[in-house]
């Protein structure tokens, strides 16, 4: 660890009152009636938080720039020609969704990196806002940082466009949130994310801290369902091809996957999400029904049964609806441990400071998924009040926030020391 006569006050850039002062600033933009944000990637409320939160940075001496892709980094370069620990989360939130989701994580990270500043160590810090990360509006999700690490093609990502047909590149041109002088993951010495747990194993169990040992396994498809418009009073029954049949069908499979092999050992989620119906029409049967099916699971035999399963049935399906079932694309992960040494890192600083903790996986995906196995990776949790996430009534205590950045504090020093990096 670092001299700690060397090191500021961590509280030196007002403490508890900032931070939730500032939190409640970043919660205002795309602000809900119900209490959540309504901030997807590259809209109004995703442009006004961004540029306020670059003007945070630069006003407390980040160098802030971008890359090709819109990711937005705050850099702090103590030690000319050292790589960075990179540290953050997203600021774009899912439609009506919470205000903690990602959000929390970057501010976290500005702050923790600001209460280092006056200090020179091994290496430099950067604070990262992942764009796009939720895939809301453009898919797939975790977007950024996927190209970051080279998980997907820059120029595919660029030409990647919402529904209205609005293209990603020419958004982050109209909107200046692309640049030079941003760094590569070649520059990257390691990386620190914390997040709200989203789910109530922390709250279950009286836990503040979740020290991330390893991601649950992922399949996710995109599915076309296609049929034969007709009208929906005087055409037989029979004759019918419906695509919104075959759709409610997979919707069902999915669901009686997850009840069918959960109780064989471990966990199995699945879930349908956005569904588009064409043409949509209130007298005429569905020609066409596009949505997204995914499966996980901490166990990848068990996810690749269900995976066996979901394809087999789906020739049923395709049968007796009489449609026919394509996957449009599909990308998924394994089951992806993060590095002991960063796990047993952050659970020293967590009894210093004493804070309760307990070791868990993460079932959601994070930008740390895309990081990990690229770079030594910390990914931390704090708790989420019922397990409410992607939802207006979200919510992490004050007191759990502020644990988290006091652990995040410690465990960015530690990282800044150079007491883990590849290799």
């Amino acid at each position: 660890m670092g001299d700690p006569a060397n090191e500021e006050d961590p509280m030196a850039d007002g403490g508890a009152p900032t931070f939730l002062a500032d939190f409640a600033t970043l919660s205002g933009f795309g602000a809900t009636t119900r209490g959540g944000v309504h901030r997807e990637a590259a809209s109004e409320a995703d442009e006004r938080q961004w540029a306020w939160f670059g003007r945070w940075l630069a006003d407390r001496g980040f160098t802030v720039v971008h890359d090709r892709i819109g990711n937005q980094f705050g850099l702090l370069e103590r030690t000319p020609g050292a790589p960075y620990v990179l540290v953050g989360s997203h600021l774009d939130s899912q439609p009506f969704g919470g205000r903690w989701d990602g959000a929390y994580g970057v501010l976290a990270a500005a702050h923790a990196a600001h209460r280092l500043a006056g200090t020179t160590h091994a290496l430099n810090l950067a604070v990262v806002n992942w764009f796009n990360e939720e895939g809301s509006r453009f898919t797939p999700s975790m977007f950024g940082s996927a190209v970051f690490t080279g998980a997907l093609d820059p120029g595919a990502a660029l030409d990647t466009r919402d529904p209205a047909g609005i293209r990603v590149g020419d958004l982050l041109v109209a909107s200046g949130r692309t640049g030079t002088g941003a760094p590569r993951l070649a520059d990257i010495a390691c990386y620190a994310e914390i997040h709200v747990e989203q789910g109530r194993v922390l709250e279950d169990t009286g836990t503040t801290i979740g020290l991330v040992e390893a991601t649950w396994a992922a399949r996710k498809y995109a599915l076309r369902v296609l049929g034969e418009q007709s009208h929906t009073g005087s055409t037989v029954m029979a004759d019918r091809r419906d695509a919104l049949l075959g759709a409610a069908r997979l919707v069902v499979l999915a669901r009686e996957l997850s009840d069918e092999l959960s109780g064989t050992g471990a966990p199995l989620h699945t879930s349908v999400s956005r569904m588009t119906v064409e043409p949509n029409s209130p007298v005429t049967v569905a020609r066409e029904v596009t949505l997204n099916l995914d499966l996980r699971s901490p166990d990848e035999q068990l996810l690749a049964r269900a995976d066996e399963l979901l394809h087999g049935r789906i020739a049923g399906i395709e049968r007796s609806a009489r449609v026919a079932v394509e996957i449009a694309g599909s990308h998924g992960w394994g089951v992806q441990p993060f590095p002991a040494a960063g796990i047993e890192l952050a659970r020293e600083v967590a009894d210093e400071l004493g804070l309760g903790h307990r070791r868990m996986p993460t079932v959601a995906g994070h930008d740390s998924v895309n990081l990990n196995g690229h770079v030594p990776t910390v990914m931390l949790f704090v708790p989420s009040v019922d397990g409410i996430s992607h939802n207006e009534g979200e919510h992490t205590t004050d007191a759990d926030a502020l644990a988290g950045l006091d652990l995040l504090t410690g465990v960015l020093r530690r990282l800044a020391a150079g007491e883990i990096t590849a290799g």
